[in-house]
């Protein structure tokens, strides 16, 4: 069976997402989607919710598994006798820290590769920054988020 790992942040889940985990869904025998954590940034929603919104948006998705760590991913990677980890590279920037991380990957755990899939054109600008700014400044973000979770996003960034 190949399975391979798509993690991130997912903070929230953009429509970027989604288009990675239903392409690498039809690549791999089984994906997991690891709910992440990243020292770098502040989540503004917790990991249950994170993980509920993925498994909103995917439910007719079979192959895929919806779970989160704490650890580093590789180690996830190590623990689950995964071998491919997924990202998706949306510019030269991603590019650079994708690089980075696929060399302490490998240093970690040799057998691991690094899958990099490029977004759709419609989905090269979007960020969960982007997301929740057009959010607060109250422009329709239904280009950018699933439509499962839109009023979630919504609700969480408004300004009251």
């Amino acid at each position: 069976m190949r399975k391979a790992v798509y993690p991130g942040s997912f903070d929230p889940l953009s429509n970027g997402h989604l288009d990675i985990i239903k392409r690498a869904a039809k690549l791999f025998d089984e994906v997991h989607i690891l709910v992440s954590h990243n020292i770098h940034k502040k989540s503004s929603f917790s990991v249950e919710e994170r993980i509920q919104m993925i498994k909103d948006c995917t439910a007719n998705i079979k192959n895929i598994v919806v779970t989160s760590s704490e650890n580093l991913v590789v180690q996830y990677c190590k623990e689950n006798n995964i071998k491919i980890i997924i990202r998706g590279m949306r510019n030269y920037s991603d590019y650079e820290s994708e690089f980075s991380l696929f060399q302490y990957n490998r240093d970690i755990y040799p057998e691991i590769e690094t899958i990099l899939l490029m977004p759709t054109s419609k989905n090269q600008v979007v960020s969960s920054s982007s997301i929740k700014e057009l959010v607060v400044f109250g422009c329709d973000i239904s280009k950018y988020v699933p439509n499962q979770i839109i009023h979630r996003v919504v609700n969480k960034f408004k300004i009251k």
